[in-house]
This record gives C-alpha cells, sequence and structure tokens, in this order.
C-alpha cells in the first residue's frame, strides 16, 4: 500500500472537502489519518498545500490554494488560472474574464462552485446577446475564494458539461477556520493609468464559531470600482468597408493605367490584390462597479453529520461608451455613397455624385507585398496607397463617426447551494448536494448615434500588426457631416438553474477495491433572452439632434505608437446629449409592442445522469474506474417569420389580434415596426412572428479510469482515459429565421439546427511528476483528444422548413442555412518546473505547454493557442512578500462570442478563381507582466501593493497573415494598494 508523507497527509486532509471535484458527489476514500499542526503562511505556504493536493489527486489536477484568508495568488482568479500549465485566458479589458483549458474555446470548459454550476451575465451587450456557455469570473472577486482545482482528466463522479476540463471552486467554511472569531478587513484604491481615475477597493469577512465547533457562521463583503478604457485602431467600419476584401477593377472603375502612371503597375495587376476596407479608430470608456457578499452557515453537531448553507451574490454596474470614426475605402472604390436609412454602403446604396456625375476613388502611389496565409496560400496585400477621387471632385462619403452609450449595462451572479454529508456508519456515508443559482445579463439602453462623413480622400500606410498605422484625410470640413443611423434598444438575458444531487460511498476493504461510490444528479436549466426596442415618435433624425460635439481627448492612442502625423482625431457626443435626444425622440407604448420577437431565444435543458465509480488501491498504486450515464433534454422556442400581411398586428395597448392563418403568431410585438406621431398605425406591415418548439433528447455514456503510480515516495506516474461531453451553445439549438430569399435555385433561410448532438470527447492523459523537494516540482504531461460533434457554422445539412413565399403567394419549403458537426483533434504536452532557492526565500515557478489542434475541415480551433508559458520569480520572509510572473500565450483564432448558426466562418473565399478558407481574425502572440508586493507592517496589519500589465501590452488582431492588421489595443496599467486589519 502507498503512504503519504506526514505534510502531503496533513494538509490533504486539511483540504479534503475543498479539493473533491463535486463536494457531494466525491471524496477519495481514504482512511482517516492524524491531523499533524502546520503552522506557515503567505506564497510558500499557499505552494506546498497546492502541491499536495495535486500530488494526492487519482486524477491529473493543478491547484491554487488561497495564501490566507481574504487573498488569493492574484487579483482575479482567471488571473491565477493562466498561470498553470495549458491554462489561458481571455482579457478585453482590465481583468481576465474566460477561461479556456488545453487549446479550447473557453465554452468548451466547465467552471462550478462547490460542485454545482453557477449562471452567470455578462456585462457587454455583445456577450450578453451571444448565449455562449462560457463563464465569466467578473463578478466574482478572489476574496471569496478558499481553492480552485483544475481537473484535465475526468472521472465518473465529476459533474458532466467539461469538454476539456472542469475548474471546481471552493468557499471557505466557518469551521475550517482556528480561532472562534476572526476576520479580515481591506480598505483601498485602484487606479487606472489610461483613464486616469481612482476606484474604492474594499471587502471584510467575519467568521465566528460557537466553543464546541459545531456550528459556525461566516459573513463577507465587498465593493470595488475600476475605470476602464480601451484606445483601438481597426478594419471595422460599416457594410463592405468593414474588414478586409479583395480589388476588383471590373466595380472599381478609378483603378485606371492612367491613374497608376508611374507605379510600375497597370490595373490588370492589382486584381485580386487584398485591401483594408477602412482605416479606423475606436475610443472606449466605461466602469466597473461591483457589489455583492458571501454568507455560510455550518452545522455539524458530531462527526457524522455535517451540514453547509452557502449563499452568493454579486452584481456589478458597467455603464460604457463606445465611439467609432470608420473610414469607407471600399465604398469610395465601388463610387457608392451613403444613405439616412442605415444601408450606407454595399449594393443598395446611392451612387456617388459630383456636378451630376458618379465619381470612383482611385488607388495611386501603391505599395503592395507578398503574404503567406495561415492556410499556405500565397496572397498579395496593399500595404499603404492614396485613395483618392479625382481632382476637382466635390466632397463624397469617405465614412462614418458614431457615439453608443450604454446607460444600465450590468450583470449578476447569484448562487444558494445546501450541502450535506451523514456517516451512516464507519462503511457507508451518503452525500447531497442542492444548489440554485441565477444569473442576468442587462443593458437597458444601447443608445446611438451615427453621422456619413465628407470629404476628397485617404491615404494610409499599415505598418507592424502591433503599430497603429498612419492614415491621413483629404477634403474633410467643407460638407458637414450627417446624420444617417439612429438606434436605441434595450436587452436582458437571464441564465438559471436548479438542481439536486444524492451520493453514496460504501467502503469495501476487499483487496484492490477499497470503495464504491455511485450516486444520481439532475439539473433544469434555462436560458431567456430577449431584445426591445422603444418607437420612434417620427421618421426625422434630425428632429431635437444634438448641436455640438466635444472633440477625443489628445492623448488618445498614444499608447498604439502610431507613426507622427496620423490622425488620431474624432469627435463624439456627451452621453447627456445622447440620452436627451432620444428621451425626447421616443414615446412609450407596450412592453409588449416593445419586443423583438425575431431576436428572442427561449431554451430550456434538463440533464440526467446517473454513475457508478470504484476507488482502487494496491501496493503503490491506486485509481478509480467508472461509468457516467448522461441525458440532455432540449427544447427550445424558435421564433419563426411570416411574411407582411397575413396576420394583423395589434397597435400597442391593443388586444392582441388572432390569426386564422397561424393560430400561435405573435401580433402584440411591434418589431421595430414604426408607430409614429399623427400617423395612422399600419398592422400589416412587417413579418410577424410564431414559435416553433423543439423537443430533443440526446444519450451519453461517459466511461472513466485514474491511475496513479508511485514510482518512488517522489516520482509519480497517472495514466487517464475518459469520455467527456460538452452542449452546444444555445444560439446554435434555438437562434431565430433570418434572411428568407427565394430564386431559382431555390429557397434558403438561415436558422437553427435543434438537431445538434452535445460534443463528446476521447481522452487519453499520461503524466509524471517528480516531488524531489519541498514546493518542488518537475512535471510532464502528454494529452490526445478526438472530439465529435465540433460546430461548423455556415453549413446546409439537408435541414428543411415550409414558410409562406409572399412573391408567390404559398407555403414552400426553404433549405435552413445553419450550422452541422464535424470533428476535431487536440494534442499535446506540457511541461512544469518550480522550486525554492534553499532557505533564502527566493524561489520561482515556470511551465510551458504546447497544444496542436485541427478540425476536420483543415481549420484550427477557434480559441486554440499552440504555445503557452508562465515564468514566475518570489520572495518570502515574516515581514515581506514579492512576486513577479510573466505569462505568454501565443496566436489563437480570436472570438468574443458564441458565432451566429449561419455565420460563414467556415466557407471559402475565393481569390482570383482559387479557393480558401474564409480568413478567421486571430489574435496575435501576447506577453503580459504582473507584480504583487506585501509586507506585515504589525502582526495585524498588512499593506498590499499589485501591478497588472505592467508593460502596457498592444493585443493585436490579424486576418490571413500578419500583414493584415484588423485591430490593435491597448487598456493601460493597473495598480492596487491596499491595507488589511486581520484579527
Amino acid at each position: 500500500m502507498f503512504k503519504r508523507k506526514p505534510l502531503a497527509a496533513a494538509v490533504s486532509m486539511a483540504l479534503l472537502a475543498a479539493a473533491a471535484p463535486a463536494r457531494a458527489q466525491s471524496e477519495a476514500g481514504a482512511a482517516q489519518a492524524p491531523m499533524q499542526k502546520i503552522e506557515v503562511t503567505g506564497i510558500r505556504a499557499s505552494m506546498a498545500k497546492s502541491l499536495a493536493v495535486k500530488r494526492d489527486a487519482s486524477a491529473n489536477v493543478e491547484v491554487i490554494t488561497a495564501e490566507d484568508v481574504g487573498k488569493m495568488p492574484d487579483k482575479n482568479l482567471a488571473d491565477s488560472l493562466q498561470r498553470l500549465a495549458g491554462v489561458a485566458v481571455r482579457t478585453d479589458y482590465d481583468e481576465a474574464e474566460k477561461v479556456s483549458m488545453r487549446g479550447t474555446n473557453p465554452d468548451m470548459s466547465l467552471i462550478v462552485f462547490n460542485g454545482h454550476t453557477v449562471s452567470g451575465g455578462d456585462w457587454y451587450v455583445g456577450d450578453q446577446s451571444s448565449s455562449s456557455r462560457s463563464t465569466s469570473l467578473s463578478l466574482v472577486p478572489s476574496s471569496v475564494l478558499n481553492q480552485a482545482t483544475v481537473y484535465k482528466t475526468s472521472q465518473a463522479d465529476i459533474v458532466d458539461g467539461g469538454l476539456a476540463g472542469t475548474i471546481n471552486v471552493t468557499t471557505r467554511k466557518p469551521l475550517d477556520q482556528k480561532e472562534r472569531l476572526s476576520g479580515v478587513v481591506s480598505v483601498g484604491a485602484s487606479y487606472a493609468t489610461l483613464p486616469g481615475k481612482t476606484g474604492p477597493d474594499m471587502n471584510a469577512t467575519v467568521n465566528w464559531k460557537n466553543e464546541a465547533n459545531t456550528f459556525g457562521v461566516m459573513l463577507q463583503g465587498f465593493s470595488e470600482k475600476r475605470y476602464v478604457r480601451r484606445d483601438s485602431v481597426s478594419r471595422l467600419a460599416y457594410g463592405t468597408s468593414s474588414g478586409w476584401d479583395v480589388i476588383n477593377t471590373s466595380t472599381m472603375k478609378g483603378i485606371t493605367d492612367e491613374s497608376l502612371a508611374g507605379t510600375g503597375y497597370k490595373a490588370a495587376d492589382l486584381n485580386g490584390v487584398r485591401l483594408p476596407g477602412s482605416m479606423s479608430s475606436e475610443f472606449v470608456e466605461g466602469v466597473r462597479d461591483r457589489k455583492g457578499g458571501l454568507f455560510s452557515l455550518q452545522f455539524k453537531p458530531n462527526r457524522d453529520i455535517d451540514v453547509t448553507m452557502t449563499g452568493f451574490h454579486s452584481a456589478m454596474k458597467a455603464n460604457n461608451y463606445g465611439r467609432l470614426k470608420a473610414g469607407a475605402i471600399y465604398s469610395m472604390l465601388l463610387g457608392r455613397a451613403s444613405l439616412a436609412d442605415g444601408a450606407t454602403t454595399g449594393a443598395n446604396a446611392p451612387l456617388t455624385s459630383s456636378n451630376g456625375q458618379q465619381v470612383f476613388a482611385s488607388i495611386r502611389n501603391p505599395v503592395i507585398v507578398n503574404e503567406t496565409t495561415l492556410y499556405g496560400n500565397q496572397l498579395r496585400v496593399l500595404k499603404s496607397a492614396d485613395i483618392l477621387f479625382p481632382d476637382g471632385t466635390t466632397p463624397q462619403y469617405i465614412g462614418n463617426s458614431e457615439g453608443f452609450y450604454r446607460d444600465g449595462a450590468k450583470a449578476t451572479s447569484s448562487f444558494l447551494d445546501l450541502d450535506g454529508k451523514w456517516r451512516v456508519s464507519q462503511d457507508l456515508t451518503l452525500k447531497t448536494l442542492l444548489s440554485t443559482t441565477r444569473g442576468v445579463g442587462q443593458t437597458d439602453t444601447d443608445q446611438g448615434l451615427t453621422y456619413a462623413s465628407f470629404g476628397t480622400g485617404v491615404s494610409y500606410a499599415l505598418g507592424d500588426v502591433h503599430d497603429a498605422p498612419y492614415v491621413k484625410y483629404y477634403g474633410t470640413g467643407i460638407k458637414p457631416d450627417q446624420l444617417v443611423i439612429r438606434t436605441i434598444s434595450g436587452l436582458k438575458t437571464t441564465d438559471r438553474e436548479s438542481s439536486a444531487q444524492l451520493d453514496g460511498e460504501y467502503k469495501l476493504a476487499q483487496g484492490w477495491l477499497q470503495s464504491l461510490q455511485s450516486g444520481v444528479r439532475f439539473a433544469d436549466h434555462r436560458r431567456d433572452s430577449a431584445r426591445r426596442s422603444p418607437a420612434y415618435r417620427t421618421a426625422d433624425l434630425n428632429a431635437g439632434a444634438p448641436a455640438g460635439s466635444v472633440p477625443w481627448p489628445s492623448d488618445f492612442g498614444a499608447g498604439l505608437d502610431g507613426p507622427a502625423g496620423w490622425d488620431n482625431s474624432g469627435y463624439t457626443l456627451t452621453p447627456e446629449a445622447l440620452k436627451a435626444y432620444f428621451a425626447s425622440g421616443t414615446k412609450p407604448t407596450s412592453a409588449d409592442f416593445e419586443r423583438r420577437v425575431a431576436s428572442e431565444l427561449h431554451m430550456r435543458e434538463r440533464q440526467s445522469a446517473i454513475y457508478l465509480m470504484a476507488n482502487l488501491e494496491g501496493e503503490r498504486w491506486s485509481g478509480n474506474a467508472g461509468l457516467r450515464f448522461v441525458q440532455t433534454r432540449v427544447n427550445a422556442d424558435v421564433p419563426t417569420p411570416i411574411a407582411a400581411g397575413i396576420c394583423a398586428r395589434a397597435a400597442p395597448n391593443q388586444p392582441a389580434i388572432p390569426c386564422a392563418a397561424y393560430p400561435g403568431a405573435i401580433t402584440s410585438a411591434g418589431d421595430l415596426q414604426p408607430y409614429y406621431d399623427n400617423t395612422v398605425f399600419n398592422p400589416l406591415t412587417g413579418n410577424t412572428y410564431y414559435f416553433t418548439r423543439t423537443d430533443r433528447r440526446f444519450d451519453n455514456w461517459l466511461p472513466s479510469m485514474n491511475l496513479r503510480y508511485e514510482l518512488t515516495r517522489e516520482q509519480i506516474v497517472r495514466f487517464g482515459a475518459s469520455r467527456t461531453v460538452g452542449r452546444q451553445n444555445y444560439n446554435l439549438l434555438g437562434a431565430g429565421f433570418t434572411s428568407a430569399t427565394c430564386n431559382a435555385q431555390g429557397c434558403t433561410v438561415n436558422g437553427p439546427n435543434p438537431d445538434l448532438k452535445p460534443l463528446t470527447a476521447d481522452n487519453v492523459d499520461l503524466s509524471w511528476a517528480w516531488y524531489f523537494s519541498r514546493r518542488s516540482l518537475v512535471a510532464a504531461n502528454v494529452f490526445y483528444s478526438r472530439i465529435q460533434g465540433y460546430a461548423k457554422t455556415g453549413a446546409s445539412n439537408g435541414v428543411t422548413i415550409d414558410l409562406y413565399d409572399a412573391a408567390s403567394g404559398a407555403n414552400k419549403t426553404y433549405a435552413v442555412n445553419t450550422t452541422g458537426q464535424q470533428g476535431a483533434h487536440i494534442g499535446g504536452v506540457e511541461l512544469s518546473y518550480e522550486q525554492p532557492f534553499g532557505n533564502t526565500g527566493f524561489g520561482f515557478t515556470s511551465n510551458v505547454s504546447r497544444a496542436k489542434t485541427r478540425v476536420d475541415d483543415g481549420r484550427p480551433l477557434v480559441g486554440a493557442s499552440e504555445w503557452a508559458a508562465n515564468l514566475g520569480g518570489y520572495f518570502e520572509n515574516d515581514k515581506v512578500s514579492l512576486r513577479l510572473v510573466a505569462n505568454y500565450r501565443s496566436e489563437y483564432v480570436n472570438s468574443s462570442t458564441a458565432p451566429a448558426p449561419s455565420a460563414n466562418s467556415q466557407g471559402l473565399y475565393s481569390v482570383n478563381g482559387v479557393l480558401m478558407p474564409t480568413a478567421p481574425t486571430m489574435a496575435a502572440p501576447v506577453t503580459t507582466l504582473a507584480f504583487n508586493a506585501s509586507t506585515n507592517l504589525t502582526p495585524h496589519l498588512l499593506l498590499t501593493f499589485d501591478a497588472t500589465n505592467l508593460t502596457n501590452v498592444k493585443r493585436a488582431y490579424y486576418r490571413y497573415s500578419e500583414a493584415e492588421q484588423q485591430k490593435l489595443d491597448v487598456i493601460g496599467r493597473q495598480f492596487y494598494l491596499n491595507l488589511k486589519y486581520r484579527f
């Protein structure tokens, strides 16, 4: 039989409940051992505890343990998780938010708290509408956490849903604290350099337990406010001018041999050259005001019964204001102007006109370079050029300026769980876990105005992917900007789940069969998303339009390293001006009439599971083998369009009008149809909708095995094999039907695919670890996963639906452009090395991982970085603690939200008749640096200082190669200073 060292045994016993993969479903089943008292605190103690849990686990795990009450190794749990081998994060502003494992997207990893799932809302409107399954950690301050365990290999008693892995985060229990009355109060401030603002940073924890150590209470509260700002340059624009495309001289008639005279090029030479559609700047400001708390009640009347109730609530107000100054290079070359109804570019846009004639911009002084795409294709890129209208042309449409203020942007996350454990006899232990959770992401008012800008041309020059490009506009200021688009809406997405599970473990001690575990779990999950839009009073956009504007700050883009003379200017409206415009220009109708049924999402998912697992132990080896059966039942109410004129729409505050052709038609919703003052309401304009209800069941058998073998007392080998399951993003299953069209080839419509099966992965994992000294580790790990059911958006899989065709006046069968499924592969290696330098107080941690991914169609997995690495150094003694950590992540396919079912993200793109995969948006490699320090002023008073993003990294994005810069962001540095009093 293998034996633990005293230190490892003591720590693992102390943290047994926290280290369980699902608190009510799993426990190692090892015999009770005498507790060895260990008085250690700080970074070194945290590392020792983490390594002890990792060493004793049957599965391959990584562990992060709080250094002491109210402190994690980083300001945010996601920041800490990215230090682990094989873990990467997504960072949009000042905090890391979403976590991915082993070369997968965040929605393939499952994060649970105390063994159950937690619903959380997103604060940004784009993420609120995405319906992704990824969990944002922006609502969870590190102060509420006790330990996080990352399961890289699965086992039967772990909650299903983590395709790539599962992260179990545990909160503290009152009776685990040493003193009867203890706590910590922290008061401080945060400072962000780019917005140049300071916000309060406060939290407090009080823990009490009775003298008999049978009942305890823990209360915790936090209030943290941070200001954010992001400066960007990008290719974002309206219509065809957004992103990248190719030159086509048959439609870009200003590109002629004459216009290229002296350059060495003929017009035909430019066909197929990739060019940016826009030179744009983006400026975002916002606030993150996070408040909430946690409570825990624990009752343990004897050694056989232990009951804990834990509740958590966090709410974050996150008003944000985004401004955009966008170019229109592509529209200029096509000879297209701007419309006041929102169709600003493309085939439906009006023609340019100067002195009664259509005019086309030409390309002068082109600089063309060759690029090799990430797929190996050879392309040419227009790196710099002058895009100019002919001399004497009156000012034409050259781009847009806009501002969108998201008022009432907020996110909440809450859970309540009841965890019970009853040792019925010496051999039988029963556990139960009841939980309910709810998260809301909401934006009360997403309101903005867009103006068309006019001039005679633009010059640009793209530099390195990490530098802002040169851009200069000509002929501006002669013709005033024109208000062309107004937009206002609100959005609310609610995610909630209730779950119950019952588990039992029976000790057998029959040879190598130590115990049997079995359990059942049921969860009822719902996701609802709805957007609303108020009615305008008039069709006149200029009625009550703001009269003035304010310039962008003079330091905009200072961290983007733009070349001398580049145009970093812009103008904006104040939030007050925007709110005043829409307050006067809209009117109350009714909640029903403000509905936009076309964009609604209503999903219900019921998960049932039962498992059996055997815990095994022999001479120098241990492990488990089990089987889990999972049934997923998915219901969706899919908004389905009814052609205009079939069902009459009710006016606001009027009863719904029955529709004989479609008895389930929703006729009380406005769906963006006009309801102007002094205008007769037309009930027959625009589509109405009804819900198509779907009901699908999917069964999955999930076998698993984990083996742990001690080569020596210090060297451990692990092998894991399992099948895991992950569920598709909600919008792929239940988003509405859009863009119904019929032509000579037939009828098509974009829509969901309710028949999408859950993803499954067959995984193998082999690891070796050498714990050669205290707080020291050398480890190597190889892994491989074969995924089935990976989403392929923009596919046509023979799915059809019958819809009404207004042109023929009859129902027709439409082919649904939707989501298909394919396979994918992940294989990789992880290396870790950490060690203190004797008794000096100095030490270091390091790891590097490589994950090779491939989708069956040859594309990389979304969100997958091939390389990730961490290097950290620390010093600690009784008075001072210091740590400096660098984190590296290589390029990956960027996806901030779940893709739309009809998104042609996996389609083909043609250049001069050669087909190649559509260009993804790639995030360039990035290295970040963080530092923290603390000093004990007195035995009870601690001063801490934290700094993140010390090098003020520029986050770059590109398309086919780094020659095609898509976006460049900078967010500035963040500093935190706190004074903590412990009692």
